[in-house]
């Protein structure tokens, strides 16, 4: 069987998975917090016809012949730089300016997300729209994070300087520190909770899961956890959301570049059938 038909199905392939990906940015260009793909190829191991020889004192040396065997899809990349910026007023819609990512629970699982469209559940819990709770620290009597993580809430148990009975919580405010702070009618201002930011080493190499969030994988490291505005994590702007990166002008481009992949390899392929009907026809 002639090998450029193999080499033409294998182009059909990544050509696929280019429109596949190119594709899901386009149908995302309007998601909040929403990263975009690109595909990376590679060719494959080519067929060694004649290795390579050395000089020596009667003849030159020679180079290997090679005949490649295809193409295969390397990787598809994450593109992490920021989006844009949509004004919304909602106090609790929340953007992160630089690097990070909210760190949200659903279920027992972490995930890591830059969606920040949040909202208060019945129970006073901030939550993103599908319910994952958004994580964060208590806060000591300095205003420092202490402890592990914990949800988010508008419980007012154990805040310093404590409520007196009968005092209720009127308004709220999240800082560009991310701190969640409460507007009590007793006039004092209490810091409630401080919302947590993870960065990671490679952040290229979160799985995406769903529901614009991403976990761990072997190759991104351990999240590493903090605060608003501490090491490269990004301060937080209330009352904004960070938009899709996806840029559409590219995109198109990248269908007709994958458009015309796929016709050059499917005219490979009929090259070759004519070429294996011209075979068979010869004993006619």
């Amino acid at each position: 069987m002639l090998r450029s038909l193999f080499a033409g199905i294998s182009g059909l392939r990544v050509n696929q998975a280019m429109l596949d990906v190119t594709g899901n940015n386009i149908a995302n260009a309007n998601t909040t917090g929403y990263k975009s793909s690109s595909t990376v190829f590679s060719d494959t191991l080519s067929q060694m016809l004649t290795g390579a020889s050395a000089a020596n004192a009667t003849r030159g040396g020679t180079n290997p012949i090679q005949i490649g065997l295809g193409v295969q899809l390397a990787a598809t990349n994450g593109n992490f730089t920021q989006g844009s910026t949509q004004t919304t007023g909602r106090p609790t819609d929340l953007m992160l300016s630089g690097d990070g990512m909210f760190v949200v629970m659903k279920g027992n699982e972490q995930l890591y997300t830059r969606a920040g469209a949040f909202s208060f559940d019945n129970n006073g819990t901030l939550v993103a729209p599908t319910g994952n709770r958004v994580q964060g620290y208590a806060l000591d009597a300095a205003g420092l994070p202490t402890g592990g993580l914990v949800d988010v809430t508008l419980s007012t148990a154990g805040l310093t300087p404590p409520v007196p009975p009968g005092v209720q919580l009127t308004s709220y405010t999240i800082g560009s520190d991310g701190k969640l702070r409460g507007i009590f009618d007793d006039g004092i201002q209490r810091d409630m909770a401080q919302i947590a930011i993870a960065d990671f080493t490679n952040v290229q190499g979160l799985e995406k899961v769903g529901d614009t969030s991403f976990r761990e994988s072997a190759n991104s490291g351990v999240a590493q956890l903090g605060v608003s505005g501490q090491g490269r994590r990004g301060t937080i702007q209330a009352g904004a959301l960070e938009m899709s990166n996806v840029d559409l002008a590219a995109e198109f481009t990248n269908l007709i570049l994958a458009q015309r992949g796929f016709q050059a390899s499917s005219r490979v392929i009929t090259t070759s059938d004519q070429v294996l009907e011209d075979l068979v026809n010869i004993k006619r």
